[in-house]
């Protein structure tokens, strides 16, 4: 039987904003992002304008809130021009418009000729910078497919920082092909010496539709990874750095405000080839996925021709890719999805006003992984135990339904 959602339970959650940007200089062999190399120069005057006209189309979704965040993310965003990216940021405050401390995060990688934009970026808004660095290992770097090396890595760093970036994130993998579990920490202990404000520190998992797929690399064995982590836990832990997720590490407070959005299921725009987006809809009582036409080409061949289509779920978009509609059977799962990859979890009164579920949709089998000892409820707050995030899958199976209805 289907869950029903009560009404004026639903409630409008902030809102965010999601770029992509699909070009990179060579797409790597683990990468199964929407990315694409990039042949010849790319059509950034083009893109940039169809950002603006898909942005506009979107603005009814916002339904009057302003960004509490932007995300810039690729492909290689920081292949775009400091101007580009400066237009991109006035067109979304002109069209939809900015809390006044919004956090705007631009993914970059750390070669030379991009650096020599960092300070670009900074001027036109950008106020915290990704760097892409996933290994300081040249070797490993070369089996990634990367196309800086160590010293470029450790470069990329000083020069956001003269370029007046003061929220810095770094990229960093683990469980790379051979791996040891010395080689991790080192890695890790000099990403920790350029005292970033967060890392991202994730483990190395080969996905389907990439390189390393189709000829898989020797991966360190469960026991090295197990080491891996719980020794790289430790550094991150001596040197100041909180786990607040699963593979996020913050200082000084500095947690990606963007991401926790989508872990505290909050809304978002998604503009740009391939782009997710998930907006609530109180009146309607529903919640949908939306995402845009996948190819660049097809992207911008769709601004050119503007022939508007309208989904099922009545949104018109020229680059429309298609919608989900969460039913609500489908709900509890894709909010614990996110809540719980969160240490501290959520707060409680988030899976009804996020959802639109009573609490007693989910209080069952809430109970009875409380009395395994895998989630409890710390100062009105649902949160994964230590045992639970070992064995979040588990956990999450509880909640699983039938999930989408595709549109």
């Amino acid at each position: 039987m289907s869950l029903q959602l009560p009404p004026l339970v639903l409630q409008l959650p902030p809102l965010s904003l999601y770029i992509h940007v699909p070009w990179c200089i060579r797409k790597c062999p683990y990468c199964d992002f929407n990315s694409h190399q990039a042949n010849n120069d790319i059509p950034e005057a083009d893109y940039v304008a169809a950002l603006r006209f898909d942005l506009e189309q979107d603005k009814s979704l916002a339904q009057g809130r302003k960004l509490t965040s932007i995300f810039f993310g690729g492909g290689t965003p920081s292949m775009l021009s400091a101007q580009a990216i400066g237009q991109i940021l006035n067109d979304a405050e002109t069209i939809i418009g900015f809390e006044p401390d919004i956090e705007i995060t631009l993914e970059a990688n750390p070669g030379t000729f991009e650096q020599e934009k960092f300070s670009g970026f900074r001027a036109a808004g950008v106020n915290r910078l990704s760097i892409g660095i996933q290994s300081f290992n040249d070797q490993q770097l070369k089996l990634l497919g990367r196309v800086h090396g160590r010293d470029e890595a450790l470069r990329a760093v000083g020069v956001a920082r003269k370029a007046g970036f003061d929220n810095i994130n770094l990229d960093l993998m683990h469980g790379l092909p051979e791996q040891s579990v010395a080689a991790a920490k080192a890695d890790l202990q000099q990403a920790i010496d350029l005292a970033p404000e967060h890392l991202s520190w994730y483990q190395l998992t080969i996905e389907q539709n990439t390189a390393f797929y189709s000829a898989p690399p020797v991966l360190p064995e469960e026991e090295i990874l197990a080491d891996i982590q719980d020794a790289g836990v430790e550094l991150l832990v001596a040197a100041g750095y909180e786990q607040y997720e699963i593979s996020a590490y913050a200082r000084n407070k500095k947690r990606a405000r963007h991401n926790l959005n989508y872990w505290q299921f909050g809304d978002y725009l998604g503009i740009g080839a391939g782009a997710h987006g998930k907006i609530t809809f109180p009146t309607d009582d529903k919640i949908v996925r939306l995402w845009k036409t996948r190819l660049p080409k097809h992207y911008l061949d769709a601004m050119h021709s503007q022939k508007i289509s309208t989904n099922l779920q009545g949104h018109q978009n020229v680059f429309g890719g298609g919608s989900d509609l969460l039913l609500p059977d489908a709900l509890p799962l894709e909010f614990m999805m996110n809540a719980l990859r969160l240490h501290e979890g959520v707060a409680r009164h988030y899976f009804s006003e996020r959802t639109g579920l009573a609490w007693q949709s989910i209080s069952e089998p809430w109970a009875l992984l409380t009395k395994q000892g895998l989630v409890e409820i710390e100062q009105d707050h649902l949160r994964p135990t230590a045992l639970g995030r070992r064995f979040l899958n588990r956990v999450l199976q509880t909640f699983m339904k039938d999930e989408t209805v595709n549109q």
